[in-house]
């Protein structure tokens, strides 16, 4: 169910109304009232941003200093609700030069006013595209000194079509010296495993970021080494495939560009890019993942004054590869006192703010390992000594051209009707998400 809002309001942090606007009858001028008395003066803003007070429920979210609250007095899609907050956001920043605050929103009361007419209807989200917007509502808002951001030079004519057409979000007239077209598939690893060895929890999370400086109004295609592309293509040839290593992809989400209806039959992603920078698509893989790092703590608690550690980490990517920014955070107890360290690579110390011995090395070569010997000072006590519930060892890298999923681009095609050639540039990276190691 779609957001149906019946008011949207923008407060600041003292919960004074600084703009508002009712699009339904069925709530009264007074409702923002309740949200402050029982959110705002309760000190409770924050734990949770669905509320619910009497007949209606508030979905609020802070942004800079300011309080974008939506009213509905039925049944919504909170998601949905806040999707259409951070979207209108992003378009009040374009027009603002790149700020959005109480100052903002106090110098631009009547352009507030006509895009809050455009982009929703009696309670239903429109259209939010600052490059179409801007085609019909032409006037600027007053802007930060500070920001650089320039304004659209001049709007587009065929407004109508690009409002109305398959093509809303990339405006036409687009001219470009040199052609050319990034693409970075960005992957973020998530692992929880035992003090045994065994992976107990692994997924990865990845997303393709695009940057596309095109002339004109071009028709990408990209081929992916995944599973279903891969055996769609295998059909249509009519015979197999030899792609090598085929990757499963899970909770696919799409930008709004890509052609779906040919993705359905052809499981290949077309698309007319946005210009600029944008967010492709989103991923998820849960089985097959290569783990680029093994972790083996050893971990022995020696009397009630002493403890040694011992750590060794081996890198599991390719050897012409390697990871920047390693670092190894080994937790210890509150009580310790020093730490004196022995590592075949980078430096250590014990930060005792986090109770944490550090480990970092910058730049740690694939198919090599690491060891760090620790010898721990803990400080005697007279106190019972309680038992210390070991947390996990954390870990955190970056690993340029090395994908934990093995996904890989296998080409990245573009047509263009007066037929310039272009430059495509292809980028992996890994970082670490939650990479935590029980001991």
């Amino acid at each position: 169910m779609p957001v149906a809002a019946s008011a949207v309001y923008f407060l600041n942090l003292r919960g004074d109304v600084l703009i508002n606007r009712l699009y339904r009858d069925d709530v009264g001028g007074n409702m923002v009232d309740a949200f402050r008395m029982h959110i705002m003066q309760t000190k409770e803003l924050g734990t949770c941003p669905v509320r619910q007070i009497g007949g209606c429920s508030f979905f609020y979210m802070r942004i800079s200093n300011v309080y974008i609250v939506i009213v509905v007095s039925s049944n919504a899609n909170v998601a949905c609700a806040f999707k259409f907050v951070v979207e209108a956001v992003a378009l009040f920043k374009s027009y603002f030069g790149g700020s959005f605050d109480e100052d903002a929103i106090r110098n631009n009361f009547v352009l507030i006013y006509e895009l809050l007419d455009e982009i929703m209807d009696f309670g239903y989200p429109q259209n939010l595209s600052p490059e179409i917007l801007k085609l019909y509502i032409t006037q600027e808002g007053v802007r930060s000194p500070f920001s650089s951001k320039q304004p659209l030079d001049k709007p587009v004519p065929n407004a109508t079509l690009q409002v109305t057409g398959a093509v809303g979000w990339r405006r036409e007239g687009l001219v470009y010296k040199k052609n050319e077209v990034f693409l970075d598939i960005v992957e973020s690893v998530n692992l929880l495993m035992s003090s045994k060895g065994s992976v107990l929890r692994c997924d990865v999370t990845g997303k393709v970021l695009m940057k596309c400086f095109l002339s004109g109004m071009p028709d990408l295609k990209l081929g992916l080494n995944d599973k279903i592309g891969l055996e769609k293509e295998s059909q249509l040839k009519s015979r197999p495939t030899k792609s090598g290593k085929t990757i499963e992809l899970d909770d696919v989400t799409f930008h709004q560009c890509v052609n779906l209806t040919r993705f359905n039959s052809e499981k290949t992603v077309s698309f007319v890019p946005p210009d600029g920078e944008f967010e492709l698509m989103k991923y998820r893989i849960t089985e097959g993942v290569n783990l680029p790092f093994r972790v083996l703590p050893t971990i022995k608690e020696l009397g009630r004054t002493r403890m040694e550690v011992n750590v060794k980490v081996k890198s599991v990517f390719g050897a012409k590869m390697f990871a920047l920014g390693v670092v190894i955070k080994i937790p210890v107890p509150k009580q310790t006192a020093k730490a004196s360290f022995q590592v075949t690579s980078g430096r250590a110390k014990y930060n005792p703010s986090i109770d944490s011995l550090v480990w970092k090395i910058k730049k740690f070569p694939g198919q090599t390992e690491s060891t760090l010997s620790a010898e721990v000072e803990l400080i005697s006590t007279i106190a019972e000594k309680k038992s210390w519930t070991r947390p996990p060892i954390q870990m955190e890298f970056q690993v340029p051209m090395f994908t934990a999923s093995g996904l890989r681009v296998r080409f990245l095609k573009v047509w263009e009707k007066s037929g310039y050639n272009t430059v495509e540039w292809v980028r992996y990276i890994t970082k670490a998400g939650s990479y935590e190691i029980r001991c």
